[in-house]
Formats: C-alpha cells, sequence, structure tokens
C-alpha cells in the first residue's frame, strides 16, 4: 500500500528511501536448543525467513556468524530461503561476519552476492564426526556394559565398547555421502565463479581475502557500507527479530520444571556447551 501510494504522488514528493530488511543468522546449528543455548535450525528461522521475505524491497540481506552444525538444518535452512527468493523474485545479499564455514557456509550459498570482511573465516566444506570411547576407563572402575539389540548393527560405535574397523568405515561411508551432497549445493550456487583448487572441498577453511580468489565469496565488505553505496546513501536496514517478550523470554509463565528436569537439562546443556564450543574454537573464536 504505502508502495503504491508513493506511486501516485508527484515524482518531486516521492520518498527516494530505500529499506533494506535484515535478519542475523547467528549461532551453531544443531536441530534442538535450550532456553538459555539458542542454536540455529529451520524451526527457530523459519519465521524470520518468511518475515523477511515479505517487505516490498528491491533485495533482501542476511548476516551470517555461524562455525557449522547439523548439515541436515544447514541444508533445510539454505532451501527455505532459496525457495522464497525464487517465489518472491527476491535478491538474497549475504554478509559474513566472524565465519561462515561448513554448514554456516551452506547457508551463506544461499546468497545471490555473499559479501565479508577481509578477516572473516569461510570454507570448511566437509564433515565431521566426533565422540568419545570410555571402554578402559568402565575396565578400570569395574564396571561392565551390557546392551542386548534386536539387529546386530543397532549398537554400532557404542562410546563404552571398543571401536571397530567395520563400524568406522561404514561411518566414513556415509560422511562421504553427506560430503557429496555439500559439495554439490556450492558448486551449484558458486559455478564457475569457484577456482579449480585441490584443497576447496577438504574441509580447510580460509580468511575471506583468500575466500575472495578461490570464489567462496563475491566481495569484501560490511552491510552497512555494500547497501548504501548499492541503494543509495539514504538507505536504511530494518533489523528484522523474533518476538521475545518478558515472560516467553524467561519462561516465567505456561512452563513447570521439577527438579530431575532441571539436572537432566542441566547436564545436557554441559555436553552441547562443549560441543558448541570445540566449532568456535576451531576458527580461535
Amino acid at each position: 500500500m504505502k508502495r503504491l501510494f508513493n506511486r501516485l504522488l508527484p515524482k518531486s514528493w516521492r520518498s527516494t528511501v530505500v529499506t533494506i530488511p535484515v535478519i542475523r543468522l547467528h549461532g551453531t546449528i544443531m536441530a534442538s536448543s535450550g532456553q538459555f543455548r539458542p542454536s540455529l535450525s529451520l524451526a527457530s528461522t523459519a519465521g524470520l525467513i518468511e518475515k523477511l521475505f515479505s517487505f516490498e524491497a528491491p533485495a533482501v540481506a542476511i548476516s551470517i556468524n555461524s562455525p557449522g552444525g547439523s548439515p541436515v538444518q544447514s541444508r533445510l535452512i539454505f532451501r527455505r530461503i532459496r525457495d522464497l527468493a525464487t517465489e518472491k523474485n527476491k535478491k538474497v545479499l549475504v554478509f559474513v561476519e566472524d565465519v561462515a564455514a561448513s554448514g554456516g557456509y551452506m547457508i551463506a550459498v544461499a546468497g545471490d552476492e555473499i559479501f565479508a570482511d577481509p578477516s572473516s573465516s569461510v570454507g570448511s566444506i566437509g564433515v565431521v564426526s566426533a565422540s568419545f570411547g570410555f571402554p578402559e576407563l568402565m575396565k578400570k572402575i569395574g564396571v561392565e556394559r551390557r546392551v542386548h539389540t534386536a539387529g546386530q548393527n543397532k549398537a554400532v560405535l557404542d562410546p563404552f565398547k571398543p571401536e571397530k574397523k567395520e563400524d568406522v568405515e561404514r561411518l566414513k561411508a556415509l560422511q562421504l555421502e553427506v560430503h557429496e551432497t555439500f559439495i554439490d549445493v556450492v558448486k551449484d550456487r558458486r559455478g564457475t565463479k569457484l577456482k579449480d583448487d585441490p584443497d576447496l572441498f577438504t574441509g580447510l577453511f580460509w580468511t575471506a581475502k583468500k575466500g575472495l580468489e578461490l570464489g567462496l565469496v563475491d566481495a569484501l565488505g560490511d552491510m552497512r557500507s555494500v547497501l548504501k553505496g548499492r541503494f543509495g546513501p539514504k538507505t536504511q536496514l530494518k533489523l528484522i527479530t523474533a518476538p521475545r517478550g518478558l515472560f516467553g523470554r524467561f519462561g516465567l509463565f505456561g512452563s513447570s520444571f521439577s527438579a530431575p528436569d532441571i539436572a537432566a537439562a542441566a547436564a545436557s546443556g554441559v555436553i552441547d556447551a562443549a560441543e558448541e564450543r570445540a566449532l568456535w574454537a576451531r576458527f580461535g573464536l
């Protein structure tokens, strides 16, 4: 309605201000998150992405700062952005802050153009799976692991049992399939921009300055400068955020927690926090 009204005005009266909607996709990418450990997933970002594309604007902007995480959630977020970009016929401009690596980079390639700070970290196009093994500790403290399954492969890679070569080979085969999907997404989106470099899909990551040479990003720059340079000095950025009321944020009403619930959440949170810390630490963050 505002756009239609603006067209009806005499040319000299029309507003020359361009407003670009912006969302921030910051954090690790995981299927689930807690009240005090938010993460990126399709469930947590779908509303923001939908709202981003609801504005009448020549383009939309997405700020990304993520070391990666779940390959499934990464692709689902990527797919939702691309589907809406096609449906709404909108150009997507992505801006990398500290890092867009692994799943974070998969989301970044949803952009028609990718911009980054020269010192941003980009790439890490690979797949990793990490866990711990405790069989020797179990022997030392005199604890016996008892697992009963229907199906001979139901308990593969049990961390409390010795690692088996065939189980590792099976895991690596799965990783290769996921890796191929990742590579296909990047090649499809970046196309001939990518340089023919043997290290490109090995899981290595680079500064955006080097990433520019490799074709992983399109240009170096920050969001405000790029958008004002492209759409005019009067361009305004409108940050789209999820609704978070006082009571909803802290869960004061509508939720009840027992002592076991809190203890279980705390234990799970410690493990999740360690995994999240490890993801960021790879990039010195």
